[in-house]
């Protein structure tokens, strides 16, 4: 009997070490997977915190842009208007002929900034005045031919009145109206923010009439073409040009006033 005890003792001993064996090893297992488990918790929370540290730099950005946009269509809304409301005080003063319809069209720039490629010194320097050798009146055609174009720029068709322009001054380069169409040439562009466009049309003006009354409009323009172009620098010499050769006209005090403000925000 002792013995039969005995053996059956020496037969569990091996069982209970298996059992205890497994025991553990299933023990081990479970703490690695929980290990895992907490592992892959942890990279879960480290990406979701990027995910949201990008959303809210993206928030961000979407929100300079909308105010970018925001203030570009506001500019936008300002120089149309200001066109209308310019066009519309020169219809309703009526078109006379020859030199007066353009110098009824000197009007001073609006004040919504723009840029340019080059600062202008080019209105410093005694150009060629063809208007000084053309007839002291624009002929039928010429008339004809400038009218259809800035009705064409009165009515908001700026790449019709563009074309206009350009065709006139490639038909009558010597008409007294040339400054004139230079001018709104420069302008049809301007307004569409074709800004390097609308700066060689103001420059050409500034360059080849330097005794027109447009001049100071003209170079005022480049000035704002020059600003939207994000060329500070040459905006700024240019717009004390405007100031220093045309003092106390409607152009020198615009110009002042967007010095102000661009040596504003240069401060800021």
């Amino acid at each position: 009997m002792a013995g039969a005890i005995a053996s059956a003792t020496l037969f569990a001993f091996p069982a209970i070490a298996q059992d205890t064996r497994l025991s553990l090893a299933d023990r081990v297992s479970r703490l690695e997977q929980q290990s895992q488990a907490q592992a892959g918790s942890l990279s879960l929370v480290n990406q979701v915190n990027d995910l949201q540290q990008q959303l809210s730099q993206l928030q961000g950005k979407i929100e300079e842009l909308q105010h970018q946009n925001q203030q570009l269509q506001d500019a936008q809304k300002a120089q149309y208007a200001d066109i209308d409301s310019r066009l519309g005080r020169i219809e309703k003063g009526g078109a006379p002929q020859g030199q007066q319809p353009a110098a009824s069209a000197t009007t001073p720039a609006p004040t919504a900034p723009s840029a340019a490629t080059q600062a202008p010194t080019a209105a410093a320097a005694p150009g060629p005045a063809p208007a000084s050798s053309a007839p002291a009146h624009a002929d039928a055609d010429q008339q004809a031919a400038y009218d259809a174009a800035f009705k064409s720029l009165r009515a908001g068709d700026y790449v019709t009145a563009s074309r206009g322009f350009r065709d006139f001054l490639v038909k009558y380069p010597d008409s007294p109206l040339a400054p004139n169409a230079y001018y709104w040439l420069g302008e049809s562009y301007y307004v569409t923010m074709n800004y390097p466009v609308a700066i060689e049309a103001f420059q050409r003006l500034v360059k080849q009439y330097p005794q027109s009354d447009k001049v100071s409009d003209g170079l005022l323009k480049v000035g704002y073409c020059q600003i939207e172009l994000k060329q500070q620098d040459a905006a700024i010499a240019t717009l004390k040009q405007v100031s220093a050769k045309y003092p106390g006209t409607k152009a020198a005090g615009l110009a002042q006033e967007r010095l102000r403000r661009l040596q504003r925000q240069t401060a800021n």
